[in-house]
């Protein structure tokens, strides 16, 4: 895939660039003027007269290494937003977000998913990962293809539930896909009534 050549890019450029910063750094020193012996005089006169020349060059050519690491980073932004438009176009495109409140009751350990009976998903999150939920974080779990028409998602949770304990709940949505594309947000919340979690679904287009 276009997203996979594109370290091989970088490295490419890369080695292409470094013996040309190689050969400048040599330029520069056959530059210099060959040791001589001279009269003694202030060295402070000496060192303000000495070019400065080199110093720029090796400037130079980093500031173009690191325009190239830019461009190439930038492409591949692109290259990826255009493998999703093409891959998932807007009008069968669906996908599946999962987000947490609060996080008191329950600690998210994976997300199944599945569509019209098939699994398509399966998550097992890491501390990190979970942590960055609980702080207003959104992860996008599943994006793929859907005709139109009505279809039946399942979403398996499974953690750690009050006091410790295992925990594992199942929800079921009916979803009606139309013309455009689908967003399913899957929200586990505290309910604080039950010291239970409570799992949202919210949907849009």
């Amino acid at each position: 895939m276009l997203r996979q050549s594109l370290p091989k890019l970088l490295i490419t450029c890369l080695a292409t660039l470094l013996p040309l910063l190689f050969v400048a750094g040599q330029s520069t020193a056959q530059d210099a003027p060959a040791a001589t012996t001279t009269p003694l005089t202030d060295s402070s006169a000496t060192a303000s007269s000495a070019p400065a020349g080199g110093g720029d060059s090796f400037k130079s050519l980093d500031e173009e290494v690191q325009a190239l690491k830019k461009e190439v980073l930038d492409l591949n932004r692109e290259l990826f937003v255009l493998e999703e438009e093409l891959l998932f176009p807007a009008n069968t495109q669906v996908a599946v977000f999962v987000s947490m409140d609060v996080g008191e009751f329950f600690a998210l350990d994976s997300v199944t998913l599945k569509l019209d009976n098939k699994e398509v998903a399966n998550y097992l999150y890491t501390e990190r990962e979970a942590q960055a939920l609980l702080k207003g974080g959104v992860h996008r779990v599943f994006i793929g293809n859907l005709k139109a028409g009505e279809h039946e998602l399942i979403a398996l949770f499974t953690g750690q539930g009050p006091n410790q304990r295992d925990y594992r709940r199942g929800a079921t949505i009916k979803l009606e896909k139309g013309v455009g594309a689908k967003y399913v947000e899957l929200k586990i919340s505290d309910k604080a009534l039950k010291a239970q979690p409570e799992f949202i679904v919210k949907e849009w287009e």
